[in-house]
Formats: C-alpha cells, sequence, structure tokens
C-alpha cells in the first residue's frame, strides 16, 4: 500500500508530464501563383482549436496535447484541404508521406481554385476585422483600391491618394509636404517594409518614390496610432509589399508622358517541383520630364522643366525549412534638379 502511494505521488506525475504537448504550424499558399492566402480557416476537426491566416498566410496552434487530428482548411473559391496530423509525445508534428510518418516542423498547404460557380455573396472582412480589433482613425488601402483613384499622366501614385483622405493637406512644393490633422510634415512617419523612408516625394511634388506594381497594401494611421509605432504625434504612413511570382519569370514594360518603368519577378534558387518558396522582384522607374515637358508645357520654358527622378527597388525573400522567412530589400531614390 506504501508502495503504490509512492507511485502516485512521484513516478506517476513524472510519466504524465513526459507527455509533452505539440505545436502545429505552417502556411497556406494558392496553388497557382503561391502567394499566401490571407484569412484562410484553418481549423482542427472535432476540437475547439481553429484560427485564420495573417498576411503572410500564417496560422499556429501552441499546446496541442498528444494524438492524431485531421486537419482542415477552406476558402472562399477554393477547394478545401485536410491533412491527418499527430503529435508524438515529444510534442513533436509527424504528417504521412508515402505511407511513412514524416516529422514537420511547419506544413505548407497550398490551395486549389474551384470551378464550381455559386451564387453572388459579399463579403466584408473589415466587419469581422472589427469585431476583434479596435481601429481608430485607420484608413487601410489595397492594390484594388488603389487602381480605381485618379492618375496622373496614366499611371496610379501615392501622391494622388493623399490628396483625397479626410483631415490631410498636400502641397507639391519642396519635395511634397503633407500636413495631416494640422501636424507639420516632420511629425509624419513613413515605412517601407518597417524601414524610414524620410522623403517620400520627389522634388516635383506629384509623384511619391513608390512604385504601386510592388505594393502589397498601405494603412494610414491620422491618430491613435498603436505603440509599436513611436517617434511621430501627427500620423503613421504604413507601406508594405509584396514577394515576387514563386512560379515563374514574369515582368512588365510600361511608359507615360511622364516615365518609363521596368519590373522583373520570379522564384529564385531552391526551386522544387515548381513549387519554390523563394523570390525576388526588381523595380525601375525612371522619369524623362526634362524633356518631353518642352513639347507638353512649352508655355512655361522653351528649356521645359528641370526635374527628373530615378526609382530602384529590389526585394529577395527566402524561406527556410522550418517555416522562417527572411526578407533583404535594397532601394535607391534618385533626384535630378537642374536650374542652370
Amino acid at each position: 500500500m506504501r508502495f503504490l502511494l509512492l507511485y502516485f505521488l512521484f513516478i506517476f506525475p513524472l510519466f504524465v508530464l513526459s507527455q509533452s504537448d505539440g505545436t502545429i504550424r505552417g502556411f497556406v499558399y494558392e496553388e497557382s501563383s503561391s502567394e499566401p492566402i490571407i484569412y484562410a480557416n484553418v481549423s482542427l476537426l472535432n476540437t475547439s482549436f481553429g484560427s485564420t491566416t495573417d498576411d503572410n498566410g500564417y496560422f499556429i496552434f501552441p499546446k496541442v496535447p498528444q494524438g492524431i487530428y485531421t486537419l482542415q482548411v477552406n476558402f472562399m473559391g477554393y477547394n478545401t484541404s485536410s491533412i491527418q496530423v499527430e503529435v508524438n509525445n515529444n510534442g513533436k508534428m509527424l504528417v504521412d508521406e508515402n505511407n511513412s510518418p514524416v516529422i514537420k516542423n511547419v506544413l505548407k498547404i497550398r490551395l486549389k481554385s474551384s470551378n464550381q460557380e455559386l451564387n453572388v455573396v459579399e463579403l466584408n472582412i473589415d466587419k469581422d476585422e472589427n469585431k476583434t480589433n479596435v481601429n481608430t482613425s485607420v484608413i487601410k488601402l489595397s492594390v484594388k483600391n488603389l487602381e480605381k483613384l485618379p492618375s496622373l499622366g496614366g499611371e496610379v501614385d501615392l501622391a494622388q491618394f493623399f490628396q483625397v483622405l479626410p483631415g490631410v493637406v498636400f502641397t507639391g512644393d519642396q519635395g511634397g509636404r503633407l500636413y495631416i490633422r494640422g501636424g507639420a510634415p516632420i511629425h509624419n512617419k513613413v515605412l517601407l517594409d518597417g524601414m524610414i523612408i524620410y522623403n517620400p516625394f520627389h522634388s516635383i511634388g506629384f509623384f511619391s518614390v513608390f512604385d504601386t506594381d510592388i505594393i502589397k497594401k498601405t494603412d494610414v494611421y491620422t491618430g491613435a496610432f498603436p505603440s509599436r509605432y513611436g517617434g511621430r504625434i501627427s500620423s503613421i504612413i504604413d507601406i508594405k509589399t509584396r514577394d515576387g511570382n514563386k512560379k515563374k519569370l514574369s515582368g512588365k514594360i510600361s511608359s507615360n508622358t511622364f516615365s518609363s518603368k521596368f519590373l522583373l519577378e520570379g522564384p529564385l534558387f531552391g526551386k522544387n517541383n515548381n513549387k519554390s518558396e523563394n523570390s525576388f522582384i526588381v523595380s525601375l522607374r525612371s522619369s524623362y520630364l526634362d524633356k518631353t515637358s518642352k513639347n507638353f508645357y512649352s508655355y512655361i520654358s522653351d528649356d521645359g522643366l528641370p526635374y527628373s527622378f530615378t526609382d530602384l527597388y529590389g526585394k529577395f525573400s527566402v524561406f527556410s525549412e522550418n517555416g522562417s522567412k527572411i526578407n533583404l530589400y535594397g532601394f535607391n531614390f534618385e533626384d535630378n534638379v537642374d536650374y542652370v
């Protein structure tokens, strides 16, 4: 009797503690383009575990007890994917591959587009987000909304977007100056993928230094911005760029009366069965306003406008096997003003 009491007091708790909980995490991508799927529904069937993917298509379920689960991923317009996942007594995640369990640190799930035609359903992600997040004085701009804005010279630019925001006064002098909610231009913080951009506009003021073809989303906080943004008291302009094409090498060339643009993107090394996770994107924009203005604005000066600029941006995205992501950025924004 005394031996059984000692067993339950010392041995049995050690046996229970040795069965560690595990973590199930991964990424959800689109099959055709390998782009991350945002707000996809991910759940473990017959459990209380459920979540949605973030901007990078990432999800995580911490403290999952030992056992075998069915992971289900679904999103509107895509076929539902189900995967059997096991958490062993060491807290490791195992996935069945070729009829044998394989330890995985991160799952990478790809959803195929569904060809089934359904009735029209209107979804409003902002309403669902407002249930859990309190966003005050925030203006969110997506690529689709940016394309609907009026353009200057046939090309959409963030400079035109800032001019139509409530509480914002934009002037084109001295390289473009933003006055938001009565604050001075120095009180605004402009971020490009977390990097502070001190001169977000070119010297002529009508053009920003950001290529709209590489922008993923833009958040403008005109007040009550989160504590992670520090150093400014007027506004925060947070610009995020997208990754390059992970499926194939592609590019774009465009030209208008003010400038020309060249964009190249594609997969990087580590390509396996056309499912490379690494990618690059390079954008180059150069203006020839000093030359074309002689014909378009001859009433100003016979020599044209003495302005020109060049924008160069590059991004390399590398994924590791454990789910970590490394982004390497490089940019150069140059203005040429010749008053002579």
